[in-house]
């Protein structure tokens, strides 16, 4: 079980939003089947934060935002959208079997109600929808501790 020293001064990494969605991917990163995730460029820049880099730990955080396990950055890419290949869909851990799919379920999530708030706060913007030439950030990761 990871104490509180174990994740001092790491940045917290959260996928998607409380509840089932972050639960699930909570699960697969924790089962192994999820290496690897995908974030927009607008997200980094809006924010002010910079690009994950290779070798950076990270505190992964549950739907109640206790830490689950600490995962170490191992590749960075930043690729058009249209670009996102077949190996970085199936290593999400979702159960995407094509790009399409993969694709399919990253436009619902960005059409969500949430990320439309998100994008709004951040933004000041009434709505975001992805095009093929919007930037992507594809990280993968490995679990380094529990």
């Amino acid at each position: 079980m990871l104490t509180d020293d174990d994740v001092r001064g790491l940045p917290i990494s959260e996928f998607a939003f409380p509840g089932p969605l972050r639960d699930q991917l909570v699960a697969a990163i924790l089962d192994g089947s999820k290496t690897s995730t995908t974030a927009l460029l607008w997200e980094y820049e809006a924010e002010g934060s910079p690009l994950p880099v290779v070798g950076e730990r990270e505190a992964v955080i549950d739907s109640d935002g206790a830490p689950v396990c600490i995962t170490e950055v191992t590749a960075v890419e930043v690729v058009p959208l249209g670009e996102v290949g077949l190996a970085h869909a199936i290593d999400e851990g979702e159960g995407y079997e094509t790009v399409a799919a993969w694709r399919a379920g990253h436009e619902e999530f960005y059409a969500s109600d949430d990320y439309q708030a998100e994008y709004s706060a951040l933004t000041g913007g009434s709505h975001f929808a992805p095009v093929d030439t919007t930037p992507a950030v594809l990280t993968r990761f490995r679990v380094v501790a529990r």
